[in-house]
């Protein structure tokens, strides 16, 4: 994921079609939701299901949904704007190794979530 910092990128290059900005938008959007869901996770798990599992692996599983969370939004805007850089200026769109960490990530959560769920 390359993140250049330039004073006006809209001005750079040629406008893209708009229904790949649109796409563009929609995929970052899809970031913000993915994000307002772990959030979600994180306080119904710590607030809402207290029998769930011992209070400090709650707080463990809360805080790991609340990073991840915090983080989406700043790794979607990232993005967006590199994706829409890169249509600008006829450059291929850039790998974005953040897909592969938050899927590991989501892995883990989710085995320890059933580690929980067994575990008296």
């Amino acid at each position: 994921m390359k993140y250049t910092k330039s004073s006006n990128w809209r001005s750079e290059g040629q406008a893209p079609d708009y229904r790949f900005s649109l796409a563009n938008e929609r995929t970052y959007l899809s970031w913000i939701r993915t994000s307002l869901a772990l959030l979600a996770g994180a306080v119904g798990i710590e607030h809402l299901v207290p029998e769930f599992a011992a209070s400090n692996m709650r707080l463990l599983l809360s805080a790991i949904l609340c990073v991840m969370a915090a983080a989406l939004p700043l790794l979607a805007y990232i993005r967006w704007a590199s994706n829409e850089r890169a249509m600008r200026n006829g450059r291929e769109l850039s790998y974005s190794v953040a897909i592969k960490v938050i899927s590991i990530i989501i892995f883990l959560v989710a085995m320890l979530v059933i580690a929980m769920m067994w575990l008296p």
